[in-house]
């Protein structure tokens, strides 16, 4: 995050109200070994993607 070119120190300077999110899950180690976690994430994945417009400008999402 301290760094000029940090994924974070970029959303911070380049986004805007139009910008689509970062999505990030939270565990994916979880994602990997329990199919429940992975249901879970992929529900809200899909949640956000037919209603991306309301998350335009959020810099960051994470799931579950």
């Amino acid at each position: 995050m301290k760094a000029k070119d940090s994924l974070e120190q970029v959303m911070r300077e380049e986004n805007t109200p139009t910008s689509l999110p970062v999505i990030t899950i939270a565990n994916i180690n979880r994602l990997l070994i329990e199919p429940d976690y992975r249901q879970r994430c992929v529900n809200r994945l899909v949640e956000i993607v037919v209603d991306i417009e309301y998350y335009q400008g959020a810099r960051r999402i994470f799931i579950p």
